[in-house]
């Protein structure tokens, strides 16, 4: 049996590891009568809901096959079958655990809806399910906000990748060759990289110019836009593109007025600490929320705020100066949770310009298929959106905030989990929407993280940190993408003949001729 406790399972799913073999003949235990739904009333309990909700979770990120892990589910991969069999199990697991909790057998406290979902991503994730455990949370959260009423129907993002987004981006890869990593490695071999290299930034430059269109002609129109919104999750390219967006308008005689939003972080000692003394600084609530939007309401009616002034070095504010708009300037706001609604509360929406950046690059590679598994799985798998995220931002920390690599990895999930809460799922709010992701990212990113001078953390590294599994299984899948890749040499990178000094990726790299805030 592997260590249960080594892998960072629970004493209650370490129970599952008894059953596993034994799996179809052994019934599950049920004692739950009723839940709670969100308006309090009580139901009767119907486990099927949650396999169905956990099979639908994992349809819609391509089956369970892209989580297989070797040592960690693969007994779960060989025990269920099927997709359905594997849906099956995780399903009873969710029904195991929460019969765990004496307070559920009782009828007046049974558990609600949300500790029942709560309970299904604990299971997914403390078995590696990883990838089917982003889409249910990216459910999840859509459901949430169209409940509230933030977005619509029509705007529900779904898993947060629907067809209709990345089919093109496909399409677009696979016509020049680039969709899958053997067909970029032969283009970064074969010389031809520089021509992949001009043709994506000519479309991102494109997209830009397109986005600046689309505000121009709202405001030809007649709308008053009073702010503009760039939100996006963390390394996608955000800074950049305001930049580069904003000049384009300035050339059309706009004028912006952009505010810190790092102004209205709660001081360090607000912010608890987790037990390697990290902290969540990716959640909206790691702003004063409250303040921000009466600051805005303010900018927006012609009266002077006194602005906070934030030391990161000392951890809290350290004065206030005071910031009015000028009635024809339009407020510039980067902000990973620009959308959420909150912060905007109050503001008429036609003020306001929402625009999304997302480095989004599906590339496929080597699937490690499961002999005993007899699903219907592809011997192909989408690389992860957030994996190059990640390695761009091990590279920007590192370089300009001399922040440990190992650090960035455990702080992950954090990152994570606040984007697929209030990021992702409300991107249908958009009025334009950025792919900040080239297909060049990967051989570019290649010499920072291989040889002896990598910045990657060695797989050693995470062994004082055995409860940390979402962060031994990205670097696990991290490393294998990357040790996959031909990547530039380190003197291509450094020339901005070869690499414009304006391209997204020169956040994270260096050599930007954008003055980058952050990497100051």
């Amino acid at each position: 049996m592997v260590s249960v406790l080594r892998l960072g399972w629970t004493p209650a799913l370490a129970m599952a590891e008894t059953v596993v073999q034994q799996y179809w003949i052994m019934p599950v235990l049920n004692r739950i009568g009723k839940i709670r739904k969100r308006n309090h009333a009580l139901v009767t309990f119907d486990p099927s809901k949650i396999l169905r909700a956990i099979k639908r979770g994992a349809d819609s990120a391509g089956g369970f096959a892209p989580d297989y892990l070797p040592e960690i589910n693969e007994k779960i991969f060989s025990a269920g079958g099927t997709d359905h069999g594997i849906a099956e199990f995780l399903a009873d697991l969710v029904v195991l655990c929460l019969n765990a909790d004496q307070r559920h057998l009782v009828t007046n406290f049974p558990p609600t809806v949300e500790e029942i979902q709560d309970t299904v991503l604990h299971v997914l994730r403390s078995n590696g399910f990883t990838t089917v455990a982003d889409a249910y949370t990216c459910f999840r959260w859509g459901h949430h906000w169209v409940r509230e009423g933030a977005i619509t129907e029509e705007q529900f993002a779904r898993n947060g990748y629907p067809k209709e987004t990345m089919d093109p981006l496909l399409e677009w890869n696979r016509r020049r060759g680039c969709d899958t990593v053997e067909g970029l490695n032969d283009i970064v071999q074969s010389g031809k990289i520089k021509t992949l290299i001009d043709e994506a930034l000519d479309r991102y430059e494109s997209t830009l110019d397109d986005v600046a269109g689309r505000l121009l002609k709202r405001v030809e129109s007649g709308d008053d836009i009073r702010m503009v919104w760039v939100s996006g999750p963390s390394s996608s390219g955000k800074t950049t593109t305001t930049v580069k967006v904003t000049e384009r308008l300035k050339k059309h005689g706009l004028r912006f007025l952009m505010l810190n939003l790092d102004d209205y972080f709660w001081s360090l000692i607000e912010h608890p600490s987790d037990w390697i003394d990290d902290r969540n600084y990716e959640t909206p609530e790691a702003l004063d929320i409250q303040l921000l939007n009466e600051h805005l309401l303010a900018l927006l009616a012609g009266e002077t705020i006194d602005k906070p002034v934030y030391s990161f070095k000392e951890g809290h504010r350290t004065g206030t100066i005071p910031v009015r708009r000028e009635p024809d300037q339009i407020l510039i706001l980067d902000c990973l949770h620009g959308f959420y609604p909150p912060i905007s509360e109050g503001i008429d929406p036609s003020h306001i310009f929402r625009l999304y950046i997302e480095a989004m690059n599906p590339l496929f590679e080597p699937n490690p298929l499961i002999p005993l598994y007899q699903g219907d799985i592809a011997d192909r798998r989408l690389t992860r959106f957030e994996d190059i995220r990640l390695l761009r931002r091990t590279l920007r920390d590192t370089k300009h905030r001399n922040h440990p690599p190992l650090a960035t990895l455990l702080h992950w999930h954090y990152v994570r989990a606040g984007e697929l809460f209030s990021i992702i799922p409300l991107k249908g709010m958009a009025d334009c929407i950025v792919n900040g992701g080239m297909p060049f990212d990967l051989p570019i990113l290649k010499p920072f993280f291989a040889g002896d001078s990598s910045v990657w953390p060695r797989e050693d590294d995470l062994m004082l940190y055995p409860s940390y599994l979402d962060a031994r299984i990205r670097h696990r899948r991290v490393q294998r993408l990357m040790d996959s890749v031909v990547g530039l040499t380190e003197r291509q990178v450094a020339d901005t003949s070869f690499i414009p000094g304006d391209a997204v990726v020169r956040e994270f790299v260096g050599g930007s001729t954008i003055k980058i805030p952050h990497n100051d």
